[in-house]
């Protein structure tokens, strides 16, 4: 992992049932690290090998240290449970610096934030800093229980000082859920979504705003709802080795080359992280994943080769 800091575990919290908080430190007090953005994201190197993103919680130009929250999940492979059960204050971590493919949009004459379960860190963020630049927002937020949904005091606070509103729901609680097309169509014209969460809701989500301007819609997923498998059939040409790799029919880009002995970043192997996100020197890549724009991927001069594949026969990679 290229672009790494070494960061200490300065604080755990209990952010909610199943949710915990981690603020992460430079070693040395003088160290600055590269800002905080509102909807980015940090990598984890966990010591078990593993490589895992989560969105950063804490207020955007912080340099002094970077805020997460982890969900265990049930489905773990090791990344939310090794966090939950294994670390401690005081632990030195792997940290990769942020990256943003969920950018706010600052000067929208208003923001509709829609988060569910452990999507509400990127939203947190934005509404933090929507807040302190005085914009107006509505945030909806649901979650199975209500003791499972993370910052609620925090974010009734901030909407009680901005011009915001706040709509909750709670499955256990009988709440209704959200209706997003009621929710979307409510909108005024020149309002900017954002949606982080379950695949459901983003299914959702991204139906709800078909009809909308593209860059007025924007979402991140945890994983890929489609398949992610290239179609293989064709020759990766390594530019600074000079290396050729046949892609088999059945896999990916990333697992041709690491099986041929190289050494590419990558974390969520499902197209949604940005992790592995390769320049393109020449050839025409099959994008497939959930991280690029239209127009990236019309430009065609990188791709996510956990995923991506090539409509051409070969693709020099700048690896």
């Amino acid at each position: 992992m290229s672009d790494t800091l070494r960061l200490r575990a300065r604080a755990l919290t209990w952010e909610a049932e199943g949710i915990l908080g981690i603020e992460l430190v430079p070693l040395s007090r003088e160290t600055q690290l590269p800002p905080v953005e509102a909807g980015a994201h940090i990598e984890l190197k966990l010591p078990n090998g593993l490589l895992r993103s989560y969105s950063l919680t804490n207020a955007t130009g912080e340099r002094h240290r970077y805020c997460i929250a982890v969900n265990l999940d049930a489905r773990s492979r090791g990344g939310s449970r090794w966090l939950h059960q294994a670390l401690h204050a005081g632990a030195v971590l792997e940290v990769g610096v942020p990256r943003n493919h969920f950018a706010l949009v600052e000067d929208a004459p208003l923001s509709v934030l829609i988060g569910g379960g452990i999507g509400i860190t990127p939203l947190l963020a934005m509404a933090r800093r929507l807040t302190a630049i005085g914009r107006p927002w509505r945030l909806y937020y649901a979650a199975r229980t209500k003791a499972g949904m993370a910052f609620v005091d925090e974010l009734r606070q901030l909407a009680a000082r901005a011009v915001a509103e706040l709509d909750l729901r709670a499955d256990e609680e009988g709440d209704a859920p959200l209706d997003l097309r009621a929710i979307v169509a409510a909108q005024p014209a020149g309002a900017h979504l954002y949606a982080c969460g379950p695949a459901g809701l983003l299914d959702a989500f991204e139906a709800a705003t078909a009809a909308l301007p593209r860059e007025r819609v924007h979402l991140e997923r945890f994983t890929h709802a489609q398949a992610v498998a290239s179609d293989g059939g064709f020759t990766v040409v390594l530019a600074r080795s000079g290396l050729r790799v046949p892609v088999q029919p059945g896999q990916t880009v990333l697992d041709a080359l690491l099986a041929a002995g190289a050494d590419p970043m990558y974390s969520c192997r499902e197209g949604v992280c940005g992790t592995c996100e390769t320049r393109v020197l020449r050839g025409t890549p099959d994008h497939r994943d959930l991280v690029l724009g239209e127009a990236e991927k019309a430009a065609g001069d990188r791709m996510m080769i956990c995923c991506s594949g090539a409509l051409t026969p070969e693709l020099e990679l700048d690896l």
